[in-house]
């Protein structure tokens, strides 16, 4: 099992939105950066633990765990004119973007902030704190607990 952050905005999606979706399970998708998009690809799969992250918001932080319940296949949204993930150079045999379906597991009783996660030397190295646009990030197991722990 591996361990990973995925951002996202909660006026998009917030991680009660997960937690309200049928079976708690939904459709992560919509990444258009190619880092991303590869470790999604190549390297998540299904069984891996999720830290969710609200960027862009009052309370930017970690604020709870999903699970991967199935591993990368190609986001429909690039095959779709009528979406902004629209992409003319996908297709079916060739997809450009993937996405992931994940599932919700808890919200942490407290939002573990960005400046809470840079106050702590031992998270120093994280993605996240050297490369904090990145949507989709590896998390190393200390990095998880040490994050765990602080939410709960």
């Amino acid at each position: 099992m591996q361990y990973w952050l995925f951002k996202t905005e909660p006026d998009e999606y917030s991680l009660q939105d997960l937690a309200n979706a049928p079976q708690q399970t939904d459709m992560w998708d919509g990444i258009r950066n190619y880092q991303a998009r590869n470790f999604l690809r190549d390297k998540v799969a299904e069984g891996d633990r999720v830290l969710m992250y609200h960027s862009q918001c009052k309370n930017v932080g970690v604020v709870g765990i999903a699970e991967v319940v199935r591993a990368a296949y190609a986001d429909p949204a690039q095959f779709n004119q009528e979406s902004k993930y629209y992409d003319g150079k996908a297709t079916l045999e060739s997809p450009r973007w993937f996405c992931v379906d994940i599932r919700f597991v808890s919200q942490f009783n407290q939002v573990v902030s960005l400046k809470s996660i840079k106050a702590h030397p031992e998270l120093q190295q994280m993605v996240l704190v050297k490369q904090g646009r990145l949507s989709v990030q590896p998390v190393t197991a200390q990095e998880w607990q040490l994050i765990e722990h602080l939410g709960r």
